[in-house]
């Protein structure tokens, strides 16, 4: 009787299953509305997460920059304890390089920049002057003097009272902040004291972490997690440490050529040059707008001088230092990195800048990879069809172009069935 029964209820309830648990186009839909619904949810009670929200950002400085300290000195670590070098004693060795280069730093780039930095602030005067001859002078300049003695007006014009009285609840607003501004650098503070120790058990014992996470993997997906962790410290690790090795020459090069050259502000620029070029692309392209208005406004002769240098720089990174740091293990489209660097600077500001690109390559990685297990494990992709290549392609399409009576002798020649097609 219960066997009966269950028939019957299974007969009833076959044409709900059929047509709509069982539809592949309502059940996406599902989905698709259960995870809207999710995000809603967390999007009502995202309040009660504002306590992981500061844990957050209390270690994201450390450990970020901790992660790219790390995949900077690894290869190095490991290369020394290849050859016997005990690893403590390796960090040890490379914290005391460290400290001796900041210190280098402190002592000799810092007054030089100090000084540059001072001296162009004086010389600004001077450059408005030549700007404003520069633009009333030249031929055709489309208005561009009107424009620029207007807007001179307009800045003569301003009411420095009317403006203090703006200013003055901005300085409020700003002493009673003094609290937010003091956590601020309490944290950063923070941070630099935790980074060497951080720094220290990931070049001793970051090996481990692979090991440690698989451990609470499922034995069925390790394979595929592994691949992860693998391919995407990779691509994190080629990207950081030739990111920084190539600013680092950058900075060099133009460095000795400015200095050789005699351009002012030679070594701000240079070091402003080596940071702007962490960016790809759009970094090297900021950083040579200075030294090229510089140089225009010392005369046409060091304009000339400065273009040289960067043809020389341009030529030496692109032939020699990018193909041997670099190389193509990133495999990004350059157009798809200008999108990253758009994207991720309007919603991350400077740090999406830098960190876009790599985020973008572990992200690319764990989605491919989901992929693939999904192409495993779906019977969507057991289709043997084969696209023809695109020569194939080619001569069908000079076939249907050619004369009938040829495009009729061609199929008579070449009868395609069903059952041909292998």
């Amino acid at each position: 009787m219960s066997q009966k029964s269950s028939d019957g209820k299974r007969r009833k309830n076959s044409w709900f299953w059929e047509l709509f648990l069982n539809n592949k186009i309502v059940t996406t839909l599902l989905i698709i509305l259960l995870i809207l619904i999710i995000i809603w949810l967390f999007g009502q009670i995202s309040h009660y997460f504002q306590p992981l929200g500061v844990i957050v950002n209390l270690l994201a400085f450390p450990v970020i920059t901790s992660g790219i300290l790390y995949y900077l000195f690894s290869p190095l670590v490991n290369k020394l304890s290849l050859n016997g070098v005990n690893k403590k004693v390796s960090v040890f060795a490379i914290f005391i390089g460290i400290v001796l280069l900041v210190t280098w730093g402190i002592i000799t780039l810092i007054p030089i920049i100090r000084d540059q930095t001072q001296s162009f602030i004086n010389n600004l005067p001077s450059y408005y002057d030549s700007i404003s001859n520069m633009i009333a002078n030249f031929p055709f300049n489309f208005g561009l003097s009107d424009s620029f003695d207007g807007i001179i007006e307009y800045i003569n014009q301003i009411d420095i009272t009317s403006l203090t009285e703006r200013l003055n609840p901005l300085l409020t607003s700003t002493v009673g902040g003094l609290g937010n501004v003091i956590g601020i650098v309490a944290q950063i503070f923070t941070g630099l004291l935790t980074i060497p120790i951080i720094l220290y058990y990931l070049l001793v014992s970051g090996h481990k972490i692979p090991t440690f996470i698989l451990y609470y993997v499922p034995n069925k997906y390790r394979p595929a997690v592994s691949r992860m962790m693998y391919q995407g410290n990779y691509q994190i690790s080629q990207y950081i440490r030739g990111q920084i090795l190539v600013a680092i020459a950058v900075g060099v090069m133009f460095g000795i050529g400015y200095s050789i050259i005699g351009l002012d502000y030679g070594v701000t620029l240079a070091v402003l040059a080596a940071i702007l070029n962490v960016i790809p692309y759009l970094g090297s392209i900021i950083a040579v707008i200075p030294a090229l208005i510089i140089g225009l406004l010392t005369s046409p002769t060091m304009l000339i001088k400065v273009i040289i240098v960067m043809i020389i720089e341009q030529t030496i990174e692109g032939r020699f230092i990018q193909p041997q740091i670099l190389g193509n293990s990133l495999k990004i489209h350059p157009i798809t990195i200008l999108f990253i660097l758009l994207i991720s600077g309007r919603l991350f500001g400077l740090s999406g800048v830098i960190l876009g690109v790599p985020g973008y390559a572990v992200i690319k990685v764990i989605i491919s990879e989901i992929y693939e297990w999904y192409r495993e494990n779906s019977d969507l992709y057991d289709d043997p069809y084969v696209p023809p290549l695109v020569s194939e392609v080619d001569n069908e399409l000079a076939v249907d172009m050619s004369s009938p009576d040829e495009k009729d002798t061609d199929d008579s020649q070449n009868h395609y069935s069903p059952n041909n097609i292998s």
